[in-house]
């Protein structure tokens, strides 16, 4: 058990020699948290908000969560590596649930003494001697050995730059909290990601009009397939070659729900996998009875009106842009593994290329629950910070093995967007996790560097 060593509240950075920080109380923080915990690493969990739980907490300021999210993975793919989901849950988990399950977990690795909440990291600056000089909101500062960013994706939203001005209210999906504030409203949603179409879906039974702009169409993928939720379908069909697995769900998304352009959709300009598919086939049921109707995208705001790529315009009292969001690390400096400018450059998306003691967690999209996925990232990031404390052989090996791209795609490609340049298909991207997890345990043990080197 790690003993907690306080920041100073006066004079330079309290330093440290072993101590990590662990930026982000969140799933991604927790999961680094029970790996820094089981293998005796000493840290510090910190989160800018009061409590645990990162943004499924809505009583955290800035949580994009909203009265209907539930999970779009079920409870059987979504659970953290050795702790599963309660039996009692639904297959798609509400948010209250999943918050419990997080405190839970947390309680069981007993992260609470490691974690400080209402304590945000205004500054991280690598020191020229190694470490991180670190301070926070309360005015302490610290020195960490290294530094792990949790903080997650879906905090900074992205707005589109539409020309004009619109008279009416205009948000973006991260202000949207529920059903009420659509109710005798004439709505239009802009985006075609889960967010925007659950949006949509409680509009198309609170608002007047409902509308859903998108700007290309997407595959819709129904939650249940032959009675199983489609994740739970997925894993236990046969694995197959990328190009075969999409010419099989393609055939059987037709016969179970057929086109997405038979419901006023446009036509979807990818194959399916190559972008990420609208998993709510809700919406399907909302566009057949017409509650919310299909529109191309945004162009301009002509005052009171929207126009739209087809020179159409409609007269909306809400426009919710469900437009995604933005990575962004406000306290690291400009330049620093691309922060504040995209995704950043990460070996397996995990590991900083340059600096052995700055690690990234959460950063990613897939096509399977992420949970699993952190506990795995999680397991790399403590195996990789025990090994660069080696030093020798090991250390470089691992400076090596850093610069190397595995290819993560699955055989599928994906569009070039901002989103998917973070993709990965979750059985290889599990793998590529676990074999670096192997080796680099492997490599601590004694074992062959040769073939470690190869990869």
């Amino acid at each position: 058990m790690t003993t907690r060593k306080r920041p100073s509240g006066s004079g330079g950075p309290a330093s440290t020699s072993d101590r990590y920080l662990v930026i982000g109380a969140g799933p991604a923080g927790l999961a680094l948290a029970a790996a820094f915990r089981r293998r005796s690493i000493s840290f510090d969990l910190v989160d800018r908000h009061h409590a645990i739980g990162g943004l499924w907490d809505r009583e955290n300021p800035g949580t994009p969560l909203y009265d209907s999210a539930h999970f779009i993975s079920s409870r059987t793919m979504s659970a953290f590596a050795g702790f599963p989901m309660p039996a009692r849950y639904p297959d798609y988990p509400g948010h209250r649930l999943i918050l419990d399950y997080l405190r839970e977990f947390a309680a069981h690795h007993d992260v609470h003494e490691h974690f400080t909440g209402g304590r945000a990291v205004t500054s991280a600056r690598p020191e020229p001697s190694g470490g991180w000089a670190v301070s926070f909101s309360d005015g302490r500062s610290h020195r960490y050995a290294g530094l792990a960013v949790a903080t997650g994706r879906q905090w900074t939203p992205r707005r589109p730059e539409w020309p004009g001005a619109f008279d009416g209210e205009l948000i973006h999906a991260r202000d949207y909290d529920g059903p009420g504030r659509l109710r005798g409203r004439r709505v239009l949603v802009v985006g075609g990601g889960n967010s925007g179409v659950d949006i949509a879906c409680d509009a198309a039974t609170a608002a007047v009009e409902t509308r859903l702009s998108l700007r290309r169409g997407y595959h819709v993928i129904p939650k249940y397939v032959l009675g199983r939720p489609a994740d739970v379908f997925a894993a236990q069909s046969p694995p197959l070659p990328a190009w075969l697995r999409q010419a099989v769900m393609r055939r059987l998304l037709r016969l179970l729900a057929g086109r997405p352009e038979d419901y006023g959709l446009p036509a979807p300009d990818h194959r399916i996998f190559e972008s990420h598919p609208i998993l709510n086939d809700r919406i399907l049921h909302h566009l057949g009875h017409g509650d919310v109707t299909a529109v191309p995208d945004v162009v301009a705001l002509e005052g009171p009106e929207i126009r739209f790529t087809d020179d159409s315009t409609w007269r909306p009292d809400l426009v919710i842009q469900a437009t995604g969001y933005r990575v962004d690390f406000p306290f690291l400096p400009p330049g620093l593994v691309g922060a504040g400018a995209g995704t950043p450059d990460l070996y397996l998306h995990v590991l900083d290329r340059r600096r052995p003691d700055l690690f990234f967690l959460g950063l990613f999209e897939t096509d399977a629950g992420a949970f699993p996925l952190l506990s795995r990232q999680a397991d790399l990031v403590a195996s990789a910070v025990l090994t660069h404390r080696l030093g020798g052989p090991a250390a470089r090996l691992l400076a090596v093995r850093k610069q190397l791209r595995p290819n993560l795609s699955g055989g599928v490609r994906h569009l070039d967007s901002p989103r998917h340049r973070a993709y990965a298909d979750q059985r290889v991207y599990r793998r590529e996790l676990e074999r670096a997890h192997r080796e680099l345990e492997a490599l601590r043990a004694g074992g062959d560097p040769s073939r470690w080197r190869d990869h």
